[in-house]
């Protein structure tokens, strides 16, 4: 399979980065996390985003999206994180639209699949439970039968919960606590009584979610996929989000790398430009290296999952430890490099480290992917 783009996805990448850099900038993300904005993006640029084709580029052309595939997904949110832009696409475009494809039923896709499209339905995933990811491990009950349920147990880090319509939320129907099997995924109404949402802002100035389940009815209907054996959604869906999540730390490690490469070539001391250097030169030379390896992986990765190819699941953790990693790596170089400025909160390279460790914490760091991909193996 050839790591080269065509001359579609070209167009589509260069139209994201004109959007982003001009209408969701690093300046819009400050002015969101000092004005403390109740939603935490600007919901006039999602609708703007929509009209471009960002929140539907997974959405089948039949359901009013783009049906632009992983591919286009990474190539926006590798836009995404060279300017920090504060959206939902990683919740609702990617989670959300991956659950309603992979086991919605007909009338779940025709009811939300152009609502998300259109930028008009806020998705969130409701899945984990503890401090660290830890996907299959599930307390939160599902009780009942004859088609009805009520769901009671609480989920931490839910993106973009706070402003979602929709939440996706993971429920034991049998089995204990740690079993991959017995997980059912529900759509629940935000609104829904029994449910409580309290908003929960992270270090890199985007915000998640706290939600409690109390009695919360649900029904048949509600089910994404079959009872019992939601697992295998879930998987499909978290592995989307770890791949475009991959793509996004791609972009993040990149501006911070050119950032620092143009103060490297502006800073002067002991008379000369500190890109002249040679430490700092070998520096740069390796991050460049780590950087366009991970550039490769991203990308054979979103396509592996357009094919759904078997083995897709293992670059999966190949794409999302690497990209965390070096995105670690860049944060850090350019704040070393930067100097005593690149401590400041005025300066932006801070909002890219910030968001470097969320997003690389976030459904599996580093380790996480390492053993997943050792499990995937055999070992």
């Amino acid at each position: 399979m050839s790591l080269v783009l065509t001359e579609d996805q070209l167009m589509f990448r260069d139209a994201a980065k004109r959007f982003a850099a001009e209408r969701a900038p690093v300046a819009q993300l400050r002015k969101l996390r000092d004005d403390n904005d109740a939603a935490g993006f600007s919901r006039e640029v999602w609708k703007e985003m929509a009209d471009m084709g960002w929140a539907g580029v997974l959405v089948p052309e039949e359901h009013g999206g783009a049906g632009f595939g992983y591919v286009g997904a990474g190539l926006v949110a590798e836009e995404i994180g060279r300017n920090l832009s504060a959206t939902p696409l990683l919740s609702t475009a990617v989670l959300g639209v991956t659950a309603l494809l992979r086991g919605g039923s007909a009338a779940q896709k025709e009811a939300f699949l152009p609502a998300i499209a259109g930028g008009d339905l806020v998705v969130a995933l409701a899945s984990d439970e503890k401090n660290r990811h830890a996907p299959h491990s599930i307390a939160t009950r599902a009780t009942g039968g004859s088609g009805k349920f009520k769901l009671s147990g609480r989920k931490v880090h839910v993106l973009d919960g706070h402003v979602a319509d929709r939440l996706i939320v993971t429920a034991r129907t049998s089995g204990d606590v740690e079993s991959r099997d017995g997980i059912t995924l529900f759509l629940v109404d935000t609104k829904a009584s029994g449910v409580n949402v309290t908003r929960t802002p992270t270090v890199d100035s985007h915000n998640a979610a706290a939600v409690e389940l109390r009695d919360v009815a649900v029904s048949d209907s509600d089910v994404i996929g079959t009872v019992d054996k939601g697992a295998v959604v879930l998987d499909a869906v978290l592995d989307a989000g770890r791949a475009v999540l991959a793509a996004e730390l791609l972009g993040v490690a990149e501006e911070s790398f050119e950032r620092t490469l143009g103060y490297l070539r502006e800073r002067e001391q002991f008379g000369a430009k500190i890109g002249t250097f040679q430490s700092l030169q070998h520096r740069a030379a390796h991050l460049f290296c780590e950087i366009e390896l991970v550039r490769s992986v991203v990308l054979r990765t979103l396509q592996a999952l357009d094919a759904q190819e078997p083995t897709a699941s293992n670059l999966v953790c190949l794409a999302k430890g690497k990209a965390s990693d070096v995105a670690r790596i860049a944060t850090n170089e350019a704040v070393q490099m930067h100097g005593g400025i690149g401590m400041t909160d005025e300066f932006d390279i801070g909002f890219f480290m910030k968001r470097a460790r969320a997003a690389g914490e976030t459904f599996g760091d580093y380790y996480y992917h390492a053993d997943r991909f050792a499990q995937l193996a055999g070992y």
